[in-house]
């Protein structure tokens, strides 16, 4: 497998989890508690989302400057 497979399989994991973290967070605030905690849960896979999604995004972009030296 492919490291950009592995970027790709890592992003939709951390996806998954950001959701999940995104629930809690609302749960949290329906249920009126006092967790800040729960708020920050979300940027834990925020972060490596960000960068994964970067990455993909100029994955493309970086391919065609190779393929023009060639």
């Amino acid at each position: 497998m492919s490291s950009s497979l592995w970027i790709r399989q890592i992003h939709r994991w951390l996806s998954i989890a950001f959701t999940l973290a995104v629930i809690a967070n609302i749960v949290a605030l329906t249920m009126q508690m006092q967790a800040t905690w729960i708020g920050l849960m979300a940027f834990v896979p925020l972060i490596p989302l960000l960068a994964t999604g970067l990455y993909m995004f100029a994955q493309p972009y970086l391919g065609r400057r190779g393929e023009a030296r060639s």
